[in-house]
């Protein structure tokens, strides 16, 4: 990764006038959190077809919650990392205004981001699938210690996580808001994702189709390399602080 290449990126985001940000799994690893798609990610563990999908949570419960026991564990002990603080930085900075997320484990908004679209819902709340009732993810907690199946304390129908499964709908209203923001930005900064998960790996189209530069950081290839007017290769912790450096350069 050239010197170069970081001063350019920190020139695009000092000039934008509405940078938006889209992050993935890659942003959380380094927070102790597995990604799906690695050689370590969760999907060389776990089939997604028996833990991570609609039919799964209702034909074999116990297994999709032993799932999630294990990701809400890990949840527990992960704090935000550099990446996430860069990022809460640039919005401070008046730099960024939207933080769009495929991540569910809310180190966004602990870390201080206060524009965050969660396309794939979160880890902070459940769900009854009954009655819509939301509650705070701890109410999982002493049925799964006692590998009970969650359930609701109004209806009785089983809860879920409030994270969307496949098989199952992104939010709507969110996603229209993450669609609008990507056809408002003149700057759309890439950090972690694969973008190999649809409708999410499409707004990146949406942002370049309306003239949005783009920028991308991620240790691997991904499939809008080639659109890109910066690609910085690496890990976002080590990348997005330098990036913050150069901008708040041109700021100052």
């Amino acid at each position: 990764m050239a010197v170069e290449e970081i001063q350019r990126a920190g020139e695009l985001i000092a000039s934008s006038q509405f940078a938006v940000a889209l992050t993935g799994a890659g942003v959380s690893t380094e927070s102790g959190l597995p990604d799906f798609r690695s050689q370590d990610g969760l999907w060389r563990q776990y089939d997604p077809s028996e833990v991570a999908t609609l039919s799964a949570f209702y034909t074999d419960p116990h297994r999709f919650y032993a799932f999630y026991r294990h990701r809400l564990a890990l949840l527990r002990e992960a704090r935000p990392n550099p990446a996430h603080y860069a990022l809460a930085r640039l919005e401070d900075l008046g730099k960024l205004h939207v933080v769009i997320t495929q991540n569910v484990d809310g180190l966004h908004q602990q870390a201080g981001s206060r524009r965050v679209l969660e396309v794939h819902g979160n880890l902070r709340e459940a769900k009854c699938t009954g009655c819509g009732r939301i509650f705070p993810i701890s109410v999982l907690d002493p049925f799964l210690e006692r590998a009970e199946i969650p359930t609701c304390d109004s209806c009785g129908s089983a809860l879920k996580p409030n994270v969307v499964l496949f098989e199952e709908m992104l939010p709507e209203e969110v996603f229209e808001e993450a669609e609008a923001s990507c056809r408002r930005c003149d700057l759309l900064l890439v950090v972690g994702s694969s973008l190999q998960v649809t409708p999410v790996a499409y707004l990146p189209h949406v942002a370049l189709r309306h003239g949005a530069r783009l920028i991308l950081v991620n240790t691997e290839e991904t499939p809008v390399d080639r659109f890109a007017d910066v690609v910085l290769r690496g890990r976002a912790g080590v990348i997005l602080p330098r990036l913050v450096e150069e901008v708040e350069k041109r700021l100052a």
